[in-house]
């Protein structure tokens, strides 16, 4: 399969979608983000990435029971794939390369 690069954004839904596991749906992906990096997401945004790594064979999803609390809709849950995974691996083995080659940084605080 060809490699597929991935933009910010993507990865860190790629990222959130591998830490939450079974619980990997939209919601959860919007308030995990906000919570964990006190940064504001929409969740159309979140649902349109999911479906381009979706496309990009980085993520599965399966629709899941309906409940009442949902008025008897379903949710979308997703799953890293195995090609994902060895995406995040490729990115965080190339981060951690850079951050090996940059000089030491000294911070003035002002």
């Amino acid at each position: 399969m060809k490699k597929s690069y991935l933009g910010e954004f993507e990865e860190l839904v790629l990222t959130m979608v591998a830490i939450l596991g079974e619980e990997a749906y939209g919601n959860a992906i919007v308030e995990s983000i906000k919570k964990e990096l006190e940064r504001k997401v929409n969740l159309s945004a979140v649902h349109i990435t999911l479906y381009r790594l979706e496309d990009k064979g980085l993520v599965k999803s399966e629709m899941r029971g309906a409940t009442a609390k949902r008025g008897g809709r379903r949710k979308r849950y997703f799953q890293i794939t195995n090609t994902g995974k060895s995406q995040l691996l490729d990115l965080q083995e190339q981060r951690q390369k850079l951050w090996k080659m940059l000089p030491k940084l000294q911070f003035r605080y002002l």
